[in-house]
C-alpha cells in the first residue's frame, strides 16, 4: 500500500513515516521545508520527498493520504484532496489502526518530561530484552533514533495533547489506545488550541476513558490537575508517584514502593524531575513485566535524550548546554537542577520564546521567577507579539533582550569567563546558536 504525507518533516510524523516504512508500505511526502537533519534521514530510507504542497503530487496515485497537523483548510494539495474525494486520515489515526492494533501500547502523557519519562521506558523494557518498538519526540542516545518498528507486542509512544488534525481536534493521545498510561503531570499550556487548564484536564480524561480496566494509570500524585481529571470517572487501576501512598524516592536516591525499599537509583542524570520521570518509567515498566531491580539497573545505564542539558561544548572553561526548556515550569526546573550541578558558579541563561504558548505571550509574567537562579538572562525577542523587555524587567539589570541574533551571541561572548555555565533553552533550532557561541568564544 502507497501512503503519501502531508507535513512529512515534522518529528512525530517523520516518526510515523518511518514505522509506516518499517511494517512495508511504500511512503513518499510532502512538506514546506524539506531540509536536513529529518529530510536526510527519510531520504536515507528510499522515501521520496516533495518540497511544497502542489497538487502534482497527486499524480503518485497514493492509496491513502495522512494528514499532519500543520496542514490546514486552504492548502492547495488538501483542498484538492477533499475535491476529488479521495481517502485521507490523520497521523494519529493512522498510526493506530494500522501499526498499534495488536499492540501492548504504552503512552507517556503530560505536559512536562514526555519525551525523557517514554525514552527511559524504552530503555528499561530493551535493557529487560522485550524488544520494544517506540516513537519518541527526541533521539534518546541510548537508541540513537526517535522511531522503530518490533515484532514485539510492546510499543512505548510519547503521547502528545496537542491536536490530531484540522478535521479532527480531539488531542492526539486519544487515538492510541494504551494498556499502560503514564500521567506525568499536567498545567496550561498550547494557548494557541486551549482556551484554559480545564480544556486540557477534558482531552486527558478522554484518554483516561480510554485505558482498559486490565490496565494501568500511572499518575503523579502531587498534581491536583491530574487528581481531578481521574476524579472525574476511572475504570483503571492506578499507581501514584511522587507521594507516600505508591511509589516515592528520598533524598538518596532509595526508591520504594507503599513504603517497601525497592532499591536505590545510581545515575548520573540531576533534577528532581529526573527522579520523578523515572518513579514514573519503572511504575510503567513493572506493569509491562519488569523487575523493579532490573528497572533500576537499566536507569544506571540511561543516557539522556538530546537536547536535555546536552553538552555542546567547552571553551576557555566555559560549558554551552543546549535544552529544549520552553514552558516557564520547564526552564525554573532546568535552571534550578544546573544549579545545584554546578554549585557557585555562574549561569548565563539564554532563552527563546518560540513555543505557541510563549509567542502569546500567555506565560511572560511568569518567566522572571522561573529564571530566578541564573546569574545573567540573555533573551532572543524577534517574532514575540509581546514586550520580552517589560516582562523581564523584574529582573533588573541581570537581564539583556535583543531582536538581532549576532548582537545578542556578542553580549554573551563579552559577558562570559572561565567556569561559567551557559545554559541556552529553545524548542527550536533557536538560529544555530550553539555552534556560533562556541565560535565566537
Amino acid at each position: 500500500m502507497h501512503i503519501h504525507i502531508l507535513g512529512i518533516c515534522g518529528t512525530f510524523m517523520g516518526g510515523v513515516a518511518v514505522l509506516a516504512k518499517e511494517a512495508g508500505y511504500r511512503v513518499t511526502g510532502c512538506d514546506a521545508n524539506v531540509y536536513p537533519p529529518m529530510s536526510t534521514q527519510l531520504q536515507a530510507q528510499g522515501m521520496e520527498l516533495t518540497e511544497g504542497f502542489g497538487i502534482e503530487q497527486l499524480k503518485l496515485n497514493a492509496d491513502m493520504y495522512v494528514i499532519g497537523n500543520v496542514v490546514s483548510r486552504g492548502n492547495p494539495l488538501m483542498e484538492e484532496i477533499l475535491n476529488r474525494n479521495l481517502p485521507y486520515i490523520s497521523g494519529p489515526q493512522f498510526l493506530a489502526q494500522a501499526l498499534l492494533q495488536d499492540k501492548w501500547v504504552l503512552a507517556v502523557a503530560g505536559t512536562h518530561g514526555k519525551t525523557t519519562t517514554a525514552s527511559m521506558l524504552a530503555w528499561i523494557l530493551e535493557y529487560a530484552n522485550m524488544k520494544p518498538g517506540f516513537l519518541i519526540g527526541g533521539v534518546p542516545q541510548n537508541f540513537g533514533i526517535s522511531a522503530r518498528l518490533t515484532d514485539t507486542p510492546f510499543f512505548v509512544i510519547e503521547a502528545d495533547e496537542y491536536d490530531t488534525a484540522f478535521f479532527d481536534k480531539r488531542s492526539k493521545f486519544v487515538h492510541y489506545r494504551p494498556r499502560t498510561a503514564v500521567l506525568n503531570n499536567l498545567e496550561f499550556d498550547h494557548a494557541d488550541i486551549f482556551p484554559d487548564l480545564a480544556a486540557i484536564e477534558t482531552q486527558f480524561h478522554h484518554l483516561v476513558r480510554t485505558v482498559p480496566g486490565n490496565g494501568l494509570i500511572v499518575s503523579n500524585g502531587r498534581e491536583d490537575a491530574l487528581a481531578r481529571v481521574i476524579k472525574r470517572g476511572c475504570w483503571t487501576p492506578v499507581e501514584q508517584f511522587g507521594s507516600a501512598q505508591g511509589w516515592n524516592i528520598d533524598a538518596e536516591n532509595q526508591v520504594t514502593l507503599n513504603g517497601t525499599v525497592q532499591g536505590t537509583l545510581k545515575w548520573e542524570l540531576m533534577g528532581e524531575h529526573n527522579r520523578m520521570n523515572a518513579l514514573a518509567a519503572l511504575a510503567a515498566a513493572r506493569h509491562a513485566g519488569v523487575p523493579v531491580a532490573q528497572g533500576l539497573a537499566a536507569l544506571g545505564e540511561f543516557k539522556n535524550v538530546k537536547r536535555r542539558m546536552e553538552v555542546r561544548g567547552t571553551v576557555k572553561g566555559i560549558t554551552v548546554y543546549d535544552d529544549f526548556a520552553h514552558h516557564p515550569t520547564a526552564i525554573a526546573t532546568t535552571v534550578e537542577g544546573l544549579r545545584r550541578k554546578v554549585g557557585n558558579a555562574r549561569i548565563l541563561a539564554v532563552l527563546e520564546p518560540r513555543s505557541n504558548t510563549m509567542k502569546l505571550g500567555v506565560m511572560k509574567d511568569a518567566l522572571p521567577a522561573s529564571l530566578k537562579e541564573a546569574d545573567a538572562v540573555f533573551c532572543y525577542s524577534a517574532n514575540l507579539g509581546w514586550d520580552a523587555r517589560s516582562a523581564l524587567a523584574p529582573l533588573g539589570s541581570k537581564a539583556l533582550v535583543s531582536d538581532d541574533l549576532q548582537a545578542l551571541i556578542a553580549a554573551i561572548v563579552v559577558a562570559a569567563k572561565s567556569g561559567d555555565q551557559i545554559l541556552v533553552m529553545s524548542n527550536g533550532g533557536f538560529g544555530g546558536i550553539h555552534e556560533k557561541l562556541l565560535k565566537a568564544l
